[in-house]
């Protein structure tokens, strides 16, 4: 990987310690990571294909760098009883953050992250003092339609739109689907025209509105489903729960379902 020597450099200058984060044999499922194998990427790669090899040999890297130190401060206050709340966060150490820092960066991408680590002052706790307050009058918009990026993004963190906080840390691992299988579920829901694409968007179709409509268990529309299957599978990978009565379950909810 010669072409990315000044971000292997720091790690070559040591032994490599071999931690779970990295390796861990448990956590392969469907199969290994996708990784460089060394040898240098050939000059005839597209544009496209030079940016997926650059993805691949980036997030490889990382993985053995050390974690971002981040300094959040969390201030919460009351005025008129009404609450407040305010959070600022600061980079202290880049770690593998170094391994994606690009010159000539999006723009966009620069703005989100200087928002995102916005400074605040010192606070001591118990502290009270007059302020003045400033109003923005702003307008809220519809949250924006699907790209076939972040709908995959969507699948994988589903377990955030899941009301049991119990269920939603169990979904943390897993989301919707596996990461060798979502995009063919998209694919699949494409081909069924359940979904279409207008640009780079995925918008649902007459058919695939009209499918929703019809199921009328909503535990079948909703990721809490899988967050349930999957706090019974882990059971039964720990003993405490019988694969027979998980089968049983199932039966006789999928009969009361079509009944």
């Amino acid at each position: 990987m010669t072409d990315y020597a000044a971000l292997t450099a720091p790690l070559t200058a040591a032994p490599i310690a071999k931690n779970k984060r990295v390796f861990d044999n448990k956590k392969v499922t469907d199969h290994h990571a996708i990784i460089p194998t060394g040898t240098a990427a050939p000059a005839g790669l597209t544009a496209d294909e030079r940016r997926v090899y650059d993805l691949v040999a980036r997030r490889f890297i990382a993985a053995f760098y050390p974690d971002c130190e981040v300094s959040t401060t969390t201030v919460t206050g009351a005025s008129a009883e009404v609450d407040f709340r305010a959070t600022g966060r600061q980079i202290l150490k880049p770690g593998w953050r170094t391994v994606f820092e690009r010159e000539g960066g999006k723009k966009e991408e620069k703005a989100e992250e200087e928002e995102a680590e916005t400074v605040l002052p010192a606070f001591q706790k118990g502290e009270s003092g007059p302020h003045q307050p400033s109003l923005v009058e702003k307008q809220t918009t519809p949250p924006k339609p699907y790209t076939e990026a972040t709908l995959l993004r969507a699948m994988e963190t589903a377990g955030r739109f899941v009301d049991d906080e119990a269920l939603r840390e169990l979904m943390k691992e897993n989301g919707i689907g596996r990461p060798s299988t979502r995009a063919n579920i998209i694919k699949t829901l494409l081909k069924r025209d359940y979904i279409r694409r207008e640009r780079k968007h995925l918008v649902a179709t007459p058919t695939g509105v009209s499918l929703i409509d019809i199921i009328h268990e909503e535990l079948l529309k909703s990721p809490e489903l899988t967050g349930q299957w999957e706090r019974k599978l882990r059971g039964i990978e720990q003993g405490s729960y019988e694969a027979s009565a998980f089968l049983t379950e199932l039966k006789e909810m999928v009969a009361r379902i079509v009944r």
